[in-house]
């Protein structure tokens, strides 16, 4: 696993052995930053959640993102996204909060501009937390939500004020992406 493109480009990404950590592949990856390039303009805030290796993450910082902030429940991989953000030269622009998504939304009080959701492909309970997402004050009228998923596990079109603006699969991956339905 590298670092797709931007200032890091190439450097090599540690993966969390002995957890069920599943990284989005290069392919993926590089799709979801081709839409986003394609959707915004200011990844000046940017959260990841489920973060794993944090690849995600690091990507968006090497392809100039302002701040990251990475929430990940697995002390392995908390100590994975620190080296990786090491390695990289990129850990002066991140946070990393070990600690679930659940516990992670109870004190993040700021909005970002993009959030990042790789959840467990198993995970059925993602449309609840797209929605506890959504209705929190981490998502503003400019943010975008981008959740990858299995397309076996399909998720909803909305989740108020949340509605897909996309949606792209690749294999089993498939990556759906939200914004704030425009308020007339």
């Amino acid at each position: 696993m590298r670092v797709i493109t931007g200032t890091a480009k190439g450097r090599r990404l540690k993966f969390p052995e002995g957890t069920k950590t599943r990284p989005a592949t290069d392919l993926v990856r590089g799709a979801i930053f081709s839409m986003l390039e394609n959707l915004t303009e200011d990844w000046s805030e940017v959260l990841d959640l489920f973060s794993g290796s944090g690849a995600l993450g690091i990507e968006a910082l090497s392809r100039g993102a302002g701040h990251v902030d990475f929430v990940e429940r697995e002390p392995k991989c908390c100590a994975v996204i620190k080296e990786n953000l090491e390695k990289t030269g990129l850990s002066g622009q991140a946070r990393v909060y070990c600690r679930d998504v659940a516990g992670a939304l109870s004190f993040l009080n700021k909005e970002y501009n993009i959030v990042l959701m790789d959840p467990p492909y198993a995970d059925t309970s993602i449309g609840s937390v797209i929605s506890q997402v959504a209705s929190s004050k981490l998502v503003g009228n400019r943010s975008i939500v981008v959740v990858t998923h299995s397309s076996r596990l399909p998720l909803a079109p909305e989740y108020p004020p949340l509605r897909q603006v996309k949606e792209h699969r690749h294999g089993d991956s498939c990556i759906s992406i939200y914004r704030k339905e425009a308020i007339p």
